[in-house]
């Protein structure tokens, strides 16, 4: 990474990079590290987080150039954190003291060290997070402090709620009012979630590519006959999806 953001013989684009450009790309690879676990494509995994940690080296050489810290400084600050984050390990503390209180007690006094002063339960949740993962971790800190339903039965109760103002909004043809309860309603799914102890990124993943490999197998079969899914009808696209389903 030197070599390519060095100023005479380096690579013009890389050395036309810094932290902002380099974000998504940053985001990206952590998603296709996730794809990869997800599909259990092991073989690919080692590639793919080839390229995660190319991104890690990428902030780090840019910080280098600029005087703020380097690679060294990175790999130092999370070895430091994990002895710190784990006494029950490392230091004198018994595992079985050892809680999740524990380890929100060390990052609480971490913040404090630094001068992080958290006015809300809700401060530091990152705003770029994907929306349902945020809406998870919005959802965690409140919950810590004593607002969550006990179970999942109030999450069930809220869905079937949130639904009817969803169709009630529906009725107004409202836009803004639409997306407003649309988004009630995905909140509360995300909750549902959470409770469940399910990622609802991951499941929304996993549907996805459920319907992808099912509309592909759609695709094929017409193809078989000559035809696209323009030449079908819904009816019959609809029984080779169901097909497609029962021989899964």
């Amino acid at each position: 990474m030197r070599r390519l953001r060095e100023p005479e013989q380096g690579c013009p684009w890389d050395l036309q990079q810094n932290f902002r450009s380099i974000a998504p790309y940053t985001i990206e690879e952590a998603y296709e590290v996730a794809d990869a676990i997800e599909r259990g494509a092991l073989d690919e995994l080692a590639d793919e987080l080839g390229d995660l940690l190319l991104q890690v080296v990428y902030h780090a050489q840019m910080a280098a150039e600029a005087g703020d810290f380097g690679w060294d400084d990175v790999v130092g600050a999370i070895c430091a954190k994990m002895i710190r984050r784990h006494p029950h390990v490392f230091g004198n503390m018994a595992r079985d003291e050892f809680t999740t209180g524990s380890w929100e007690r060390m990052k609480a006094q971490e913040r404090a060290a630094r001068g992080d002063r958290r006015e809300s339960a809700l401060d530091g949740v990152p705003a770029p997070l994907p929306g349902m993962t945020r809406a998870v971790k919005l959802q965690d800190r409140a919950a810590r402090v004593g607002f969550d339903w006990p179970d999942t039965g109030g999450v069930l109760e809220k869905i079937v709620e949130e639904a009817g103002e969803l169709a009630e909004a529906r009725e107004t043809r409202d836009r803004d009012q639409i997306e407003a309860e649309y988004g009630d309603l995905l909140f509360v799914i995300a909750n549902l979630g959470r409770h469940l102890r399910i990622d609802p990124e991951a499941a929304l993943r996993r549907v996805n590519a459920k319907f992808e490999r099912r509309f592909r197998g759609v695709e094929a079969a017409l193809a078989a006959e000559g035809r696209g899914p323009a030449d079908a009808t819904l009816a019959e696209m609809d029984a080779i999806w169901t097909a497609i389903k029962r021989r899964e």
